[in-house]
């Protein structure tokens, strides 16, 4: 969470956040300097490894069945994104890849869900964010756009953030109360 947070400080001063120089930055801090830049580097490749989440598949599949077009938001690099997605086997699902870099800002700046809705050729209020951050969704509905929300991270949203459209225990929880708005 320590890059979440570094980026947000450096996009509220006014400054651009680069994910691959603030994660470094971050790592470094974290570990007391422990680590070493091929530590780093490994940490950094395996981004790109995780698994994903087993209810990712069947809730993309059901965005794509209704035909919604999908985007991927990404803070780093759009080629990383793509190689995760083929990678999970979800690739087949997302229409764009988008990132915050792009805009020069971390999300919940408005400026990247502005810049989101333009890329995926949508009205900001037809579009909708899926987080599992309440903060992200917060931010998503304060510059215009829906959001909804997934527990499993933070198992409540808090009550300094505005709440969701649509929460949900899962991803296909999200998605279907997302589907079921009448927008």
């Amino acid at each position: 969470m320590r890059v979440q947070r570094d980026a947000m400080a450096l996009t509220l001063a006014g400054d651009s956040a680069d994910f691959n120089a603030t994660a470094r930055q971050s790592l470094s801090t974290e570990t007391k300097y422990a680590m070493s830049d091929e530590d780093i580097d490994y940490v950094l490749q395996g981004f790109g490894e995780v698994p994903a989440f087993a209810d990712a598949a069947p809730a993309l599949r059901k965005l794509s069945e209704a035909g919604i077009t999908v985007g991927c938001l990404t803070v780093g690099e759009p080629e990383k994104t793509r190689s995760f997605l083929s990678r999970a086997g979800l690739a087949r699902y997302v229409d764009h890849v988008v990132t915050s870099a792009d805009v020069g800002v971390w999300k919940p700046a408005p400026e990247v869900y502005h810049h989101t809705a333009k890329a995926l050729n949508c009205e900001l209020d037809r579009m909708a964010l899926v987080a599992v951050h309440a903060w992200d969704c917060h931010g998503a509905k304060r510059a215009g756009a829906l959001a909804g929300w997934c527990s499993r991270l933070e198992g409540r949203p808090g009550d300094v953030f505005r709440p969701a459209d649509v929460q949900g225990n899962d991803l296909v929880e999200v998605v279907e109360g997302l589907l079921a708005l009448k927008v």
